[in-house]
């Protein structure tokens, strides 16, 4: 077992791998339209090269192809129902906010499942657009609520010293999620196979649901400040961190008043306002004094309040930057757009990038620490830039080997800091009484720039191509987008990196109310 599991319960792993199947499920339907776009939209029912031999080789006699099974729709029609995922994301992220505080974590994480489980069975069986897009939407709420729940359930079942560490696992899931669907589509993306493509979604979404109501438990911490139930909480937390665990502690922080229930004698003395033999402060915090309450800032207050309008702006700016320097034009269309471009097949090569997106986002984690958040983020979209005006020039001049190359260094790029620093900043340019509303514009900012990339990059790409000839075009615009976010990033966006407070980030003297 790896040294940082040393001292973590198998429960604890099982709870984080299944609440992390919603992340997976997020990046599975995010990118499940990219290899069967054209077979989907009747371009083509036939696999392509490099599948069609290894289909032959399972059945030498079949002749692939003659199946026809797809829904015939314009490239808006397709852009729309790619698109449409993220408008439900929207939705999801913002109306999950408030509903896990009210009904709990397990809870919300079940309508989740939900909301993943009847989208994906509605997309195997649809047979129109307009069918598929209420497929969509429930998924994409469902994913958009997923990554804001999933990732605090993780931070409160999660031992506080290991926090960061399965923190990741939200992101690592995702990517997990896409190159899973990526690799289904290369096998299923011909004849009506593809249907099955969403067919696994329906699983997924089971074995979710299972794991969510036989094995998970609501989290203690909700269920201790929130439903008030601290006995309950205890056993729950205590089970998760073993049996041996001292967890007072960390039942402390929970902020409620009871975090031991008093005995009898305690009780009574506090109702006459008397203290038993011991001195002060025995029944502090066990029964003390209520709390005086932190005011926490709404959506619109944070932007009116010139203190914390800079954060909104950079947060707004960096999540605008990840989308528009052009990370899901390879994510959700490289198949289509790289057709006939590169030396290897678009289905093999998207493959290779869902798993170099994976690895790099694991192996570039502990950078942020060690060189900046600020750092990371700018050398990564300086990446992303260069990377795409290398795969514009090379797809203009026919170099086909180099437009691999270039896919898969923007790829890279992206997931050394556009990738997972974000939303990291995200939180740490605010105080605390700041931190919600803050990731509340920062998962709005990021789902409307999504969604202006998902719908709008076929539509401007076509466009492109038919009005100057040939293809390629649009990444000179990716290329001119990475340059313009640099210089925000630069000028915008302060280096968090070893600052202890939010007044320290912004070099001002510390506000006093």
């Amino acid at each position: 077992m790896p040294p940082i599991l040393a001292d973590v319960t198998p429960y604890l792993i099982a709870l984080v791998a299944i609440a992390t199947l919603g992340p997976l499920q997020f990046g599975y339907h995010l990118a499940e339209l990219n290899a069967p776009q054209d077979v989907i939209t009747c371009r083509h029912s036939s696999p392509g090269n490099a599948l069609k031999q290894a289909l032959k080789l399972l059945a030498p006699d079949k002749e692939w192809g003659k199946d026809i099974d797809c829904i015939p729709m314009t490239p808006a029609n397709f852009a729309a129902i790619s698109a449409i995922f993220t408008a439900g994301g929207l939705i999801g992220a913002l109306g999950a906010g408030p509903l896990t505080s009210r009904f709990g974590r397990r809870f919300c994480m079940l309508v989740t499942a939900g909301l993943y489980l009847f989208g994906s069975a509605i997309e195997t069986f649809a047979k129109s657009v307009a069918v598929i897009l209420i497929a969509r939407i429930l998924t994409g709420t469902g994913a958009g609520a997923s990554t804001v729940i999933v990732p605090l359930y993780i931070s409160e079942v999660a031992p506080p010293t290991k926090r960061g560490f399965f923190g990741a696992f939200t992101q690592v899931s995702i990517n997990t999620g896409i190159l899973f669907t990526q690799t289904l589509g290369f096998f299923l993306s011909h004849d009506s196979a593809w249907r099955w493509i969403f067919g696994v979604g329906v699983i997924l979404a089971l074995a979710h649901a299972a794991g969510l109501l036989f094995v998970v438990p609501e989290s203690p911490a909700w269920t201790a400040s929130v439903k008030g139930d601290v006995a309950e909480a205890r056993r729950t937390l205590q089970r998760i961190r073993g049996r041996l665990i001292n967890i007072d502690e960390e039942a402390d922080s929970w902020g409620a008043s009871d975090v031991k229930p008093p005995t009898e004698r305690e009780r009574l003395l506090a109702e006459e306002g008397t203290e038993p033999e011991g001195g002060a402060g025995v029944l502090t915090p066990a029964l003390g004094t209520s709390r005086q309450p932190k005011t926490h800032l709404g959506f619109v207050q944070v932007v009116q309040d010139p203190m914390y309008r800079p954060a909104i702006i950079a947060v707004v700016g960096i999540m605008f930057a990840q989308q528009l320097c052009g990370i899901n034009s390879i994510i959700m269309y490289s198949v289509s757009l790289l057709r006939d471009l590169l030396p290897i097949s678009s289905g093999v090569l998207t493959i290779i990038i869902s798993i170099i997106n994976l690895v790099t986002t694991i192996a570039s984690s502990p950078l942020p620490d060690r060189y900046g958040r600020k750092k990371c983020i700018l050398y990564s979209i300086l990446g992303q830039g260069s990377s795409s005006l290398l795969l514009a020039l090379s797809i203009r001049f026919g170099l086909k080997i180099v437009s691999a190359i270039a896919v898969l260094l923007f790829v890279a790029c992206f997931a050394l800091g556009l990738g997972p620093v974000p939303f990291i900043m995200a939180s740490e340019l605010v105080g605390p009484e700041a931190v919600s509303a803050t990731q509340s514009w920062a998962l709005a900012a990021s789902y409307i720039a999504t969604f202006l990339v998902a719908y709008l990059f076929p539509i401007v790409n076509e466009a492109l191509n038919g009005k100057l000839g040939g293809a390629g075009w649009v990444y000179f615009i990716f290329a001119g987008f990475a340059a313009l976010w640099a210089l925000f990033v630069a000028r915008n966006v302060p280096e968090t990196k070893g600052k202890k407070d939010v007044d320290e980030v912004w070099g001002r003297a510390r506000r006093v109310d």
